[in-house]
């Protein structure tokens, strides 16, 4: 009962937005002025403990009543659901699936100023609705209620609702007169009508049901592709694409457009690429959801690449290395000066590692900045520059001021010309730590690209200390991994032959609900280092070939892709058929 009276005496919110957590229990006349003096005494002698969770503790509060005194100092009023009907055409303006996600019930929508009010049942929540404001393009205000009502309230109106499939969603966008007038129309839609198309409920629920889908799939991109008699939708996960059930055609314009309103780009451009970015808070997880608009024949083809901020652990221990290579690039990476390259194809997990090495290294005496294009995502203690080649911020521009802001470690998110190969090798014999990436094949060829660019020799053998090559692959799902014996087809794949593997244990995937039927879950990286001692010096003075500079690394210590790549088929990781696919261009 206690929350209901305190519901009854609230003042007017504008006399309590703002003001202390005290003075406003007092104007609910929960507390009188000595309490609050006693428990900031309390607080006085327990540093860092918030004012609201010694009311708490002290039993002159509930948590009902702490929830509504901190709504108010955040604006917020106070609602009681109990009794309340909310009419079901508001209930539908959000989807059974979010309401459930971001924990909210919609009890109030002014159609003239297209503005929604939910229930939540925390202030903390407020991100729920700069959400809905993106995803479903509502002008959106929170009211807070008690938990029990709220979850009462979920259970009321979205318990017997099932979760919309993407299949139902589609069926009502062909049933959609208004979308369907756009049949055949993809080059004559004017301003007006693409902003309808992007306000369009059916585009808006199908987006959304897509985006929740993908996050929930932890997949890392989602496609949006036109073609000359169809319209694809892709995810990727674990590196690999999967199609969903294609929507009609006509509605590649309302998709895009929604995308575009939701990223704040030019709705009305569509004859140039377009890159933006939506920020989101699903399941309390901050998801970044990097956008590029690309034109072509058909149409603007679509790609979201999703950073799920909180997946990012930016661990060295976690990113697959053999005991022995975990250790050397911890030697590696703490050198006093020096270039290190991590190297390998697009999508093969080089900034998560450079960031690992960052993380690993990133402590208060420590200034480090990094240039890259784009920032993907926003580490503490970093000083991240993003780069714009389109107003002459490249990364060789942005390397020589770099250099007068007195960092002790600087991360070039990739070598892509002489210039700035030329001042990262400065940079490390200035006596900087300098990280990069280049896209080559392995660690030796790295040289030969280097060379390529125009790099003189002296200057790689008086700068490069290591350099590491590494590959993404799928590790075995945990729940349905089965045991089995290889054949000597598939055991060729990897150039093995059935008396090398003798007392091995080979492992795949079956397939289960838990790895959506793939036999995979997750990926590890594989990983090739490669020291530069003095022999590796000599050579490239002498311009050895990679296959000498190859075989002076394995003499070294280095342990190829392939060898990384049998250790965790040997070790139940991963399945012959992923290695053999990783490492196949590699050295015979």
């Amino acid at each position: 009962m206690g929350k209901m009276n305190a519901a009854q005496k609230m003042p007017p919110i504008e006399q309590l937005k703002g003001r202390t957590l005290g003075r406003i229990l007092m104007k609910m006349g929960v507390l009188n002025r000595e309490k609050i003096h006693d428990c900031l005494k309390v607080q006085a002698q327990r540093q860092g403990v918030q004012i609201g969770k010694i009311f708490l503790e002290l039993g002159l509060v509930d948590e009902g009543q702490l929830q509504m005194a901190l709504a108010a100092q955040r604006g917020m009023e106070y609602v009681n659901l109990d009794g309340v009907e909310i009419p079901a055409d508001v209930v539908e303006k959000v989807p059974a699936q979010m309401a459930r996600t971001y924990h909210i019930v919609p009890i109030e929508y002014n159609s003239q100023r297209n503005e929604l009010a939910v229930a939540l049942d925390n202030p903390e929540n407020f991100r729920a609705t700069d959400d809905l404001s993106t995803l479903m393009g509502f002008k959106v205000t929170a009211k807070i209620t008690d938990p029990d009502a709220l979850e009462k309230a979920l259970t009321k109106y979205y318990e017997t609702q099932a979760d919309e499939n993407i299949n139902e969603l589609i069926d009502e966008i062909q049933g959609d007169s208004f979308l369907a007038e756009f049949e055949g129309r993809s080059t004559s839609i004017d301003l007006d009508e693409l902003k309808e198309l992007s306000e369009s409920n059916p585009v808006k629920k199908l987006l959304n049901l897509v985006l929740l889908q993908a996050i929930r799939d932890k997949a890392s991109d989602i496609h949006f592709e036109p073609f000359e008699n169809e319209y694809k939708m892709r995810y990727r996960i674990d590196g690999v694409l999967y199609e969903m059930v294609p929507p009609p055609k006509y509605i590649a314009a309302a998709l895009s457009s929604r995308i575009k309103v939701m990223a704040d780009l030019d709705i009305a451009e569509r004859r140039l690429p377009q890159d933006g970015r939506i920020s989101l808070t699903v399941r309390d997880n901050p998801i970044d959801l990097r956008v590029s608009v690309l034109p072509t024949m058909f149409g603007e083809s679509v790609v979201l690449r999703v950073l799920d901020r909180a997946q990012a652990s930016f661990n060295l221990g976690e990113l697959g290395l053999q005991p022995q290579d975990h250790d050397l690039i911890r030697k590696l990476i703490r050198k006093p000066n020096g270039i290190i390259i991590v190297t390998g194809p697009t999508g093969c997990g080089k900034t998560t590692t450079l960031y690992s090495a960052l993380n690993e290294l990133n402590d208060i005496a420590t200034k480090i900045i990094t240039t890259e294009d784009p920032v993907e995502y926003d580490v503490d203690g970093l000083v991240q520059v993003q780069m714009k080649p389109d107003i002459g911020l490249t990364f060789a521009r942005c390397l020589r001021s770099i250099l007068r802001q007195d960092p002790d470690i600087i991360l070039v998110g990739e070598i892509r010309d002489l210039e700035t190969a030329e001042i990262a090798s400065q940079a490390s014999l200035t006596g900087h730590v300098v990280f990069t990436t280049l896209h080559t094949n392995d660690a030796p060829s790295s040289v030969a690209r280097l060379l390529d660019l125009g790099v003189e020799p002296f200057l790689i053998t008086a700068t490069v200390e290591g350099i590491v090559a590494q590959r993404l692959v799928r590790r075995i799902c945990t729940r349905c991994k089965t045991q089995f014996d290889p054949t000597e087809a598939q055991l060729s794949q990897l150039k093995l032959l059935p008396e090398e593997v003798g007392g091995k244990v080979f492992y795949y995937g079956k397939g289960c609900s838990k790895c959506n039927g793939t036999g995979y879950r997750g990926r590890v990286g594989l990983f090739e280092i490669m020291v530069f001692n003095d022999e590796i010096r000599d050579l490239i003075m002498n311009q050895a070939s990679t296959a000498l500079l190859r075989e002076a690394g394995v003499k070294n210590g280095m342990r190829l892709l392939r060898e990384n790549g049998l250790a965790a088929i040997y070790d139940g990781i991963t399945t012959i058929d992923e290695i053999a696919k990783e490492t196949m261009m590699e050295q015979v």
